[in-house]
């Protein structure tokens, strides 16, 4: 499938989409390279509720049929996670159906990111990755940031400005 057939937008999600948001975040996180077992134990955690997307911003990725087959997941970043003060929203979450990896969806949900930090005119977006996905954020341009407070941040933070205009 060619990416071109991809839309991307943000939403604002029902129960129907709610499921289908679920359903690539479930797929994603049971590809991961973790034991089976961890995956199980970990996925509910990672599962969103109806809830949390009232103050999360949403943004899907959808095959022309519109099923949803990518889903980045914002909100505000705490200052003492962000870099020298700056202001930034975390990506709370990135996740792609694993029939749809590898097919430049992540930067398309990245770009639509970075749409909505640079309306929000926050100084950049903030990540709290997995180990295993750092490459794939830096690769993108965020910079890992080391912590300066172990004990209260994120081993695993990266971090990239906002191009203002």
């Amino acid at each position: 499938m060619h990416t071109d057939a991809i839309s991307v937008e943000r939403v604002t999600p029902d129960g129907a989409s709610l499921d289908a948001i679920n359903r690539v975040v479930e797929g994603a996180v049971m590809g991961w390279r973790l034991a089976e077992r961890v995956k199980r134990l970990v996925l509910p955690s990672y599962l969103y509720s109806a809830a949390e997307l009232t103050y999360l911003d949403v943004i899907v990725a959808r095959e022309t049929a519109g099923m949803v087959v990518g889903v980045a997941t914002l909100e505000s970043a705490a200052a003492i996670d962000c870099p020298h003060d700056r202001r930034g929203l975390l990506l709370h979450g990135l996740y792609i159906a694993p029939a749809y990896q590898r097919r430049g969806i992540g930067k398309r949900l990245l770009d639509e990111v970075f749409a909505v930090a640079h309306a929000a005119r926050v100084d950049g977006v903030l990540v709290k990755a997995q180990h295993a996905a750092e490459p794939f954020f830096v690769a993108r341009g965020f910079t890992v940031l080391v912590p300066t407070d172990p004990q209260r941040q994120y081993a695993h933070r990266l971090w990239r400005a906002v191009r203002r205009a």
